[in-house]
């Protein structure tokens, strides 16, 4: 089951990793601005964060197989069809509309889910395997889609894309079950003890109202908008800044777009070894001692983008690439994990789903705002610099977050 996930996840993460290979060969081809292009991925962001907390609720009532199959479905057409775009609209529609429906019902709220229903114990390590997978679509698909959108066009990364995720739809079909207890298993290390905590606990919203409702609740609670906010600042320096601007910033300094994608395939490296230590971490370690380090060590690389950016890979650049990629996706384990903490396991994937709608919005207006500032100003100064401050306070935060005893229901 762990492995089924981490295929999916990297099916979602495929397009999520090489969207900004594809910016300047589509505004070379079509004549669009960077704000034209950044406003599809930003709409992309938007739907893909708000998806997510309705995408447990469709998981919990529809079943997750029905919900996964659809979504895998909605990226390879969106992915599919942009080769026929001819105006920037339908590039908004395609990747912002299908693409950010399908990837939001894959988003790790999915992770999140099989990670509760599957494992009673190892959840954050399963958790930081998780969230690597992102990391891993980074590694295994920027490279190529670089050098095939430098030699042979940009259609052909996008066919790609399409076609691994249409062969993840017969795997996961075949591989994947609901729960546990469909196949006669327990979830994994668990006991006679925790079997009895778990059916007492309160089952997980199953509607749009309940969802609604519980997002009214959480929202009552310091614990929530610490943690939401916090994640929006994660979205803003990950998915929409480096995720979307890397290539074509780093190609506005003179490195060529397959060198610049190879640097964000190598954060992938050292974010897959980050994450999964984050996992192993937040099992042993007080996850906000964990998101302090993080988002502090994440603003202080930021601080260095401007500086090290060059037509060339120089040793400064190195300790970027090491020091962000390493706590790249290395929040998502311990915040998993304070969600849990204080809003209980039943309530962890809907609660978790409006926190990385969150982490999504940021993404979007990261993207929207990097991509308008450098059409203004003609660089992304502003853009580094503003992210790596707001790392600095989601920091901060967290001294507003109290010590709670675990929340059962």
């Amino acid at each position: 089951m762990a492995a089924v996930t981490f295929l999916v996840l990297i099916a979602a993460a495929a397009f999520r990793s090489t969207t900004s290979v594809l910016f300047e060969p589509l505004e070379q081809q079509f004549g669009w601005t960077r704000t034209q292009t950044s406003l599809a991925m930003t709409v992309n962001l938007i739907f893909y964060g708000l998806t997510a907390p309705f995408a447990a609720v469709f998981m919990e009532r529809f079943t997750v197989r029905k919900v996964v199959t659809t979504a895998l479905a909605l990226v390879a057409l969106g992915t599919g069809l942009t080769v026929f775009m001819t105006d920037a609209w339908q590039l908004t529609v395609l990747w912002g509309v299908l693409v950010g429906l399908g990837t939001g019902a894959l988003a790790l709220v999915f992770g999140a889910i099989i990670a509760n229903r599957w494992f009673e114990t190892r959840r954050g390590l399963v958790t930081g395997i998780f969230s690597a997978a992102y990391a891993t679509g980074q590694l295994a698909f920027l490279p190529l889609i670089a050098t095939l959108v430098t030699e042979t066009g940009w259609q052909t990364g996008s066919l790609i894309v399409c076609a691994f995720v249409l062969v993840m739809i017969p795997i996961f079909a075949l591989g994947f079950r609901e729960t546990p207890a469909s196949v006669g298993l327990r979830p994994y290390g668990a006991t006679d003890e925790s079997e009895a905590a778990r059916a007492l606990e309160s089952k997980a919203p199953s509607t749009a109202r309940a969802t609604i409702s519980t997002l009214r609740e959480a929202a009552r609670t310091k614990a929530f908008w610490v943690l939401a906010g916090t994640f929006f600042v994660c979205g803003w320096t990950t998915n929409g800044l480096i995720g979307a601007h890397f290539i074509p910033a780093a190609h506005d300094h003179g490195m060529p777009a397959t060198t610049a994608a190879g640097l964000l395939a190598l954060v992938g490296i050292f974010d897959f070894v980050g994450t999964i230590l984050s996992g192993w971490l937040s099992d042993r370690v007080d996850s906000r001692i964990l998101l302090v380090f993080y988002y502090g060590l994440r603003g202080l690389a930021l601080f260095t983008v401007p500086f090290v950016l060059g037509p060339t890979v120089e040793p400064p650049m190195i300790f970027f690439i090491v020091f962000y990629g390493l706590d790249w996706i290395a929040t998502v384990p311990p915040t998993i994990a304070l969600t849990r903490k204080y809003f209980g396991a039943a309530r962890t994937g809907v609660i978790y789903g409006w926190i990385f709608a969150s982490h999504m919005v940021g993404a979007a207006v990261a993207a929207g705002f990097a991509g308008a500032i450098r059409d203004i100003q003609g660089d992304y100064f502003i853009a580094w610099i503003t992210a790596a401050v707001l790392c600095l306070v989601a920091a901060a935060s967290f001294i507003l977050l109290r010590e709670r005893k675990q929340v059962v229901q």
